[in-house]
């Protein structure tokens, strides 16, 4: 899990999208904005090296569920489906709710999964709800 007191450096690396969904347009180059939430049922996969979260993000791509991976590779007590449930803003780490939160809601089937690293590692991270 990622508390707010955690130190890292915070970077969308890619993933499938940080900046789909939402209707209108942010101050930020004009990407599509996620509509504004103050919680999210959000689950992510934590990797302590960068290429175990390396191989997680190959098998994402390859189609396999956000699930399955996190059962596979997470390495914290949410590796069971990598469900940490609904969190509100100020309660995870900085650097991973600022990607979080600008996440597109997706399913584990198809997620849409933004990264960061954190003081507790790599993290791969999908929202299945806001409100």
């Amino acid at each position: 899990m990622a508390p707010k007191n955690a130190k890292g450096k915070g970077k969308d690396a890619g993933g499938k999208g940080k900046d789909a969904g939402g209707k209108g347009k942010d101050d930020k180059g004009g990407k599509p904005a996620v509509k504004g939430a103050q919680s999210i049922n959000v689950r992510h996969i934590l990797c302590e090296k960068h290429a175990k979260k390396e191989e997680a993000l190959e098998k994402l791509r390859n189609g396999t569920k956000f699930d399955e991976v996190a059962r596979e590779f997470s390495e914290d007590k949410a590796r069971t489906g990598g469900a940490l449930g609904w969190k509100t803003k100020g309660d995870l780490d900085p650097a991973f709710e600022a990607i979080a939160f600008d996440l597109e809601t997706s399913t584990t089937a198809k997620p849409k999964y933004g990264e960061v690293k954190t003081g507790f590692g790599y993290h791969i991270m999908m929202v299945e709800g806001r409100k």
